[in-house]
């Protein structure tokens, strides 16, 4: 049985100057989103390009352990039914329902021919031809036990691997350089905070505040809570909450000052506040 993780940002997660999370996701797999640069409409990037989305998960199946079994591979992350899928690389979806032992897949199909595959989906969230890019969800988790979509799954979680253009399958963890770099974020140019820059902010606080959640660029509690905590070195002194109000962002604004923003600490967020922010977030180290 494959453990239970509960996701970052499935609930009733906050976000921060007034961004509609919803409306965030669903556009992303209509058309271009400028805000954090996540889609790429008809610019797919390169299969190498790829991170790995689920590395705030808890690995329940190596890939040796797949071979081992008798499978062709694959790699299976813990987490609840229903948590997001994002987007391992920029690519193009298409969904297979119903897939054997894998159930609900989705396949993306990357520029160069590689393939990124995720199984025991419980539900697809974008149409088949859809343009995607890296971080962009694609569906939702699945896994539980006879549930449909799950096909042989005996427990929550997602499968994952990658298929070369010749058809063989092969462990996208060796791709990616142990783990992938991170895009840099549109937002220190434009000043609006999109899902690449929360990426980039949650891969921060999993280095430096302990947070363990997905890097998925959907803020929720969790986030909020490690960012509080690392606003303590900036002067926050509220509680660890998970709920941002203005004394944590004026802790951010503080941090952003020394990134080359002027403006008032006043704990209202704007795209100056934003643009100081995402100069420190864009740092190599945060890759």
């Amino acid at each position: 049985m494959h453990g239970n993780h509960e996701a970052d940002g499935v609930r009733k997660d906050r976000s921060p100057v007034g961004l509609d999370r919803r409306a965030l996701l669903r556009g992303s797999a209509v058309f271009g989103l400028a805000a954090g640069g996540v889609l790429l409409s008809g610019n797919p990037a390169q299969a190498l390009d790829i991170y790995n989305p689920f590395s705030g998960y808890p690995m329940t199946g190596s890939w040796q352990d797949h071979i081992d079994r008798g499978s062709l591979g694959g790699i299976d992350y813990a987490m609840s039914v229903g948590t997001r899928l994002p987007a391992a690389g920029a690519g193009v979806v298409r969904n297979i329902p119903y897939n054997g032992t894998g159930g609900h897949t989705v396949t993306i199909t990357h520029s160069d021919g590689y393939r990124t595959q995720y199984m025991h989906l419980s539900q697809f969230l974008v149409a088949d031809g859809t343009s995607v890019g890296k971080g962009g969800t694609v569906g939702l988790s699945g896994g539980a036990a006879g549930a449909p979509g799950s096909g042989n799954s005996t427990g929550p979680h997602v499968h994952w691997h990658l298929i070369t253009p010749a058809g063989t399958r092969v462990n996208p963890l060796d791709y990616i350089g142990g783990g992938g770099a991170l895009p840099k974020t549109t937002t220190e140019e434009d000043g609006v905070p999109g899902p690449v820059m929360w990426m980039r902010t949650q891969n921060w606080l999993r280095i430096e505040s302990g947070y363990t959640g997905p890097i998925d660029g959907v803020p929720g509690p969790n986030t909020y809570a490690a960012l509080q905590r690392n606003m303590r070195n900036w002067g926050y002194t509220g509680p660890i909450d998970g709920v941002p109000g203005p004394n944590t962002w004026a802790a951010v604004q503080r941090l952003a000052a020394s990134y080359g923003y002027t403006g008032p600490i006043d704990g209202v967020m704007g795209p100056n506040s934003w643009r100081g922010f995402s100069r420190f977030i864009n740092e190599d180290r945060w890759d």
